[in-house]
């Protein structure tokens, strides 16, 4: 299956897909972190949720807002006392690929 699962819930549940994009949007606009540091942790958190596809997608959107490479695999890293090697080394490619996209 090559369709973007997002894309797939988007079709599949359109209210509830809209709802959920309203949530992320009011996250977004939470004082007190700046962008870059929103997007390394969402790094971390996908990390820690074993989610390279969701570290891809915000290694792109960290270094939009700024972040160095340095800075997107560092929060990938920052899980492995916590997370375990596995989970690092399974987000590390993503991050890569994330940051090198164009």
């Amino acid at each position: 299956m090559d369709k973007n699962p997002m894309q797939l819930f988007k079709e599949e549940f359109p209210e509830l897909a809209d709802r959920f994009d309203q949530l992320v949007e009011a996250q977004r606009q939470l004082d007190g972190l700046e962008k870059k540091t929103k997007q390394l942790i969402n790094i971390a958190i996908q990390t820690a949720n074993r989610n390279p596809r969701g570290v891809m997608f915000h290694a792109m959107m960290a270094k939009t807002a700024g972040a160095s490479r340095k800075e997107v695999l560092g929060a990938v890293a920052m899980n492995l006392h916590l997370s375990g090697l596995a989970a690092v080394l399974e987000s590390l490619p993503a991050a890569v690929e994330g940051y090198d996209k164009k």
